[in-house]
């Protein structure tokens, strides 16, 4: 079996690399981390020059009409340069399921003014690893041909700078339907928060009273079980996408500084006990690769994906913090520098691990899955 990308795939991967590279230099990105700026705004008009925001987009709407795949590439890269943009919340949160579910007037209201780089997206999902005594309700009712939801939404990605929000709401029912909700929506009140681990900006979300059409309404109503579990595994899978991306320059980075500073006049690198640790990176790097590229590939099939997806995100966290912790430990004290940019890595790298969830969490439920489902378990052998 040829298990290489496609030329197409190679082509848009060096794009990608290129533009972040170019732009999220080291210099820039300490320049930027002085100012109040969150996001890069050129970055962003830039990726929508070249086509990258509409990478998933059906090409009726402007876009290349890829799939999660090409997406999931472009992902890598943006974590290699740790770049201030918002593709993760607009592109998979956002546009996947807009793509996969939404109305073909939905689709030209949000996925056009996306490519073209003037809105943005984001998914209220992160209730799904909070404990459900903890994580916020949003109830919908119907009144007469309008829906009418109150509650709230917590931690939503990229939140605070989000035109628009997919946002799932149970009905008095116990149904579970999703509902595309602008923010500009009479009723909907952002309160953003701190400013996170990596720079990115959360929000929480309040509903009073926001009434809505059946327009509104993502996929049909009563289907958002479906909806919120296949937008699920991709957003867990383009986590681990950016986590590829962070650990591996995270890796390279402390490869080439240990391989340079001396100390007694030899270089740090020759030491075994640092080319142990530096070779324990390179197997927890490939081993969230791998894994990964497993899962990614069975979602882009179509195939059942639930085990290789908790398996890649248990190695995406548990992996990662052994990389990122292992590079900052054989920085020595410039590790500990917020001006020198090895620290940027470990701190995106573990507000991923956060957003998927720990690692013992992930092992425990992978188990879970494994014992209700034979079939699942004897696939996992089979790998």
């Amino acid at each position: 079996m040829n298990f290489e990308f496609s030329d197409d795939q190679k082509a848009i991967r060096d794009l990608a690399q290129q533009i972040f590279s170019d732009r999220a230099t080291d210099d820039f990105l300490l320049q930027f981390s002085r100012t109040d700026e969150t996001y890069d705004e050129e970055l962003w008009r830039t990726l929508a020059q070249q086509g990258l925001l509409g990478i998933a987009v059906p090409e009726a709407l402007g876009g290349s009409g890829l799939g999660l795949v090409e997406l999931c590439l472009v992902l890598e890269e943006q974590g290699r340069r740790v770049a201030p943009v918002p593709l993760y919340a607009s592109l998979v949160l956002g546009a996947l399921p807009l793509a996969e579910f939404g109305s073909e007037q939905q689709q030209q209201r949000y996925l056009q003014p996306l490519v073209a780089g003037e809105l943005k997206l984001s998914a209220a999902v992160a209730e799904v690893a909070m404990n459900a005594a903890l994580a916020p309700q949003l109830q919908a009712r119907r009144e007469g041909e309008h829906w009418v939801l109150d509650g709230e939404r917590a931690v939503v990605p990229d939140g605070a700078v989000a035109d628009a929000l997919l946002v799932p709401a149970t009905d008095d029912a116990g149904q579970v339907s999703f509902f595309v909700v602008e923010r500009a929506q009479p009723g909907v009140s952002v309160t953003p928060l701190p400013i996170g681990l990596s720079g990115e900006r959360a929000a929480n979300v309040s509903f009073a009273g926001v009434t809505l059409g059946d327009d509104a309404l993502l996929g049909a109503a009563g289907q958002g079980e479906e909806i919120l579990e296949w937008l699920v595994a991709r957003a867990n899978v383009g986590h681990c996408a950016l986590q590829v991306g962070v650990t591996e320059e995270a890796m390279k980075r402390t490869a080439a500084y240990v391989s340079e500073r001396k100390q007694f006049g030899i270089p740090l690198g020759s030491f075994q006990a640092l080319a142990m640790r530096m070779a324990d990176s390179y197997i927890d790097v490939e081993a969230i690769r791998s894994t990964y590229w497993l899962a990614l590939w069975r979602l882009s099939e179509g195939l059942d994906a639930r085990a290789e997806v908790r398996a890649a995100k248990w190695w995406a966290c548990d992996a990662a913090h052994r990389v990122v912790s292992t590079s900052q430990h054989l920085h020595g004290g410039m590790g500990a520098d917020v001006e020198y940019p090895i620290h940027r890595f470990f701190l995106l790298a573990k507000q991923i691990s956060y957003s998927l969830g720990n690692a013992s969490q992930q092992l425990e439920q992978l188990g879970r899955l494994l014992a209700e489902d034979d079939a699942l378990g004897f696939r996992a052998l089979e790998v």
